[in-house]
């Protein structure tokens, strides 16, 4: 018997199968593939900045932009209230985690059907891929929160302790991202047109957050009924962190938790579930 012969009738045998039913997340196994997912992160930063004529300062142009939209027609011609706050600081706040939510949602969407040539080629979690999809918006969202440094100096406000919050409210809204993005990323390999809804999602859900309009708009008796949806915790606790509003966003911020851990974790499970389909129909 030949030396080579005997290595190799020595190394193990790994059959890989598809699961069958609900399976468990294998999260050690996600975590296993870390350097796999920072690359693929890191892969669609270079990607999103790669021969672009203004580079990373399109992180700052839509919501910028937004913003001055908004304080023309909402602020000074709709007189919208602003909680005593000028209105342009006001509503950039809130674009902040408005923004990184729509960002990162509409990669995490498209995740799959973009690496269909990785999904049929090599075993990992497909876990990785979603997830990585929603960290390189965190970049966007760093630039663009420079800007609402220089606002808050433009116009006087200094953050106080409530600031210390805002790291938290940041995973809050990445968890909802990924948590949405697991589903829809999940069905959009069986149906394409899955991806062609999120503008219109994206649309609808950005003027039913309290981004242009604060919540004390909203009647006292049916604003936890509003704050079923997760974004209005997450943006009344960026203006409370970053602005010192009198508002006490705990009860907003709790529900939002809480829909949240629901988003997330029955995405993961509906997503392990269909996985075993994805390289077949990708």
């Amino acid at each position: 018997m030949s030396p080579e012969t005997g290595t190799s009738q020595n190394l193990p045998i790994v059959t890989i199968r598809a699961s069958s039913g609900w399976t468990s997340l294998r999260l050690r196994e996600l975590w296993h593939y870390r350097e796999l997912l920072l690359f693929l992160a890191w892969r669609d930063i270079s990607v999103r900045y790669k021969q672009t004529v203004l580079g990373a300062a399109w992180a700052v142009i839509q919501p910028f932009f937004t913003m001055l939209v908004f304080s023309l027609f909402f602020g000074r011609l709709g007189k919208i209230p602003s909680d005593g706050l000028p209105y342009p600081v006001f509503a950039y706040a809130a674009l902040l985690p408005w923004q990184y939510f729509a960002t990162a949602l509409a990669a995490s969407t498209d995740s799959l059907v973009g690496n269909a040539s990785l999904l049929t080629r090599v075993y990992f979690p497909r876990l990785v891929i979603p997830t990585a999809s929603v960290l390189p918006a965190v970049l966007d969202f760093a630039i663009a929160f420079v800007v609402l440094l220089m606002m808050l100096f433009y116009y006087g406000i200094v953050p106080d302790w409530q600031i210390l919050a805002l790291p938290f409210l940041l995973l809050l809204v990445l968890i909802l991202a990924l948590g949405v993005g697991l589903w829809l990323s999940a069905l959009n390999v069986r149906y394409r047109d899955i991806r062609y809804t999120i503008p219109f999602l994206t649309q609808f859900w950005l003027f039913s957050s309290p981004v242009a309009y604060p919540t004390s708009l909203i009647p006292e008796e049916w604003r936890l009924l509003y704050g079923l949806n997760p974004m209005v915790g997450v943006i009344e606790g960026f203006r409370w962190a970053l602005l010192g509003t009198g508002t006490n966003p705990g009860p907003l911020v709790a529900v939002s938790i809480l829909v949240s851990l629901i988003l997330i974790t029955s995405g993961a499970f509906y997503f392990r579930r269909m996985e075993r389909a994805f390289a077949d129909i990708v």
